[in-house]
């Protein structure tokens, strides 16, 4: 267990946003990767639906380099936590207790887990009891330390609508994953849909909103996730198959006539999800320029010389 103060050169920037900035106790280790992370909080009472949603967007983002932070809580948080460590990725938990009383209990055995590859925090003192008055400021260490929060089943009156709350004061991006218009434990997400939040399908949902700054750090991964432990040759020729697909797609786009990604989606026969995830492969390597409604344009070298 260590301290860390706002002063301390690995205290997380991010963090330095929030008024006070609260002092840290740490288990594990935060590292300068960190600063590119993204909370995904919800419900205790989860579905399957919820639970396999978030657990799928965290092991999608932590594949990729992005930090999954949230409160180790049951239910959204947990699946979270766990789709990061699935990945091979990290995660960060922030407690409402001292980092010596995890909470719930049976969750102990994750908590080690991510202390192994990531780190738990709290700014309340070891020894601190999980008192009900402490999640809402746990929640505003959760939304200072991401560059935005992603929510997956909230009811009407939940703690990840304040942690949602507290991120758009503190100028994050603000995310929710669609619900079952007729389950309960959805009304609190598909109400902020409704406010403005933004609607998150896969993962490139969440990295478009990112700046630019912080979309170039995010790592390609094998289309196939079984396409690294694949013979040399094999893995060469999975390269040229995604180079293929970039190429299907510049050849479909054009410098002055924006492109719907529903209408790129029917001409290149590509999956939306793979699709999405070639788009943005291409917005970082300059070749492609999203505007607003979802269209596209060539942009860049491409608009001299496209793409055969």
């Amino acid at each position: 267990m260590r301290i860390l103060r706002s002063g301390d050169s690995e205290y997380p920037p991010l963090l330095r946003t929030v008024a006070p900035r609260p002092t840290l106790w740490v288990r594990g280790e935060i590292v300068a990767d960190d600063a590119l992370a993204i909370a995904i909080v919800g419900s205790r009472n989860a579905t399957d639906y919820g639970l396999q949603q978030a657990e799928g967007l965290a092991a999608d983002l932590a594949a990729r380099g992005v930090t999954i932070v949230s409160g180790l809580a049951r239910g959204i948080d947990t699946a979270a936590h766990r789709g990061a460590l699935s990945a091979g990725g990290r995660t960060i938990a922030v407690l409402g207790s001292g980092v010596d009383r995890i909470y719930p209990p049976e969750n102990l055995r994750l908590a080690g887990d991510i202390e192994r590859r990531g780190a738990v925090v709290s700014h309340f003192p070891p020894g601190m009891p999980p008192l009900p008055g402490h999640f809402p400021a746990r929640n505003r260490v959760i939304a200072g330390l991401s560059l935005g929060v992603v929510v997956v089943e909230a009811a009407e009156k939940s703690g990840a609508l304040i942690t949602a709350s507290l991120a758009g004061e503190l100028g994050r991006e603000v995310y929710a994953i669609p619900g079952r218009v007729n389950s309960t434990q959805s009304r609190g997400a598909n109400g902020l849909l409704q406010d403005g939040a933004k609607l998150v399908q896969v993962w490139t949902d969440v990295v478009q909103e990112l700046p630019e700054t912080w979309r170039r750090l995010i790592r390609d991964v094998p289309s196939d996730p079984g396409d690294a432990n694949r013979p040399a040759a094999l893995r060469g020729a999975q390269s040229t198959e995604r180079s293929s697909e970039h190429g299907r797609v510049m050849n479909l786009l054009r410098p002055d006539e924006p492109q719907h990604i529903e209408d790129l989606i029917d001409r290149s026969g590509l999956p939306a999800a793979r699709l999405a995830a070639v788009l943005l492969a291409l917005e970082l390597d300059g070749r492609a320029r999203q505007l607003a409604g979802q269209r596209w344009l060539a942009a860049g070298r491409q608009t001299a010389r496209r793409e055969a």
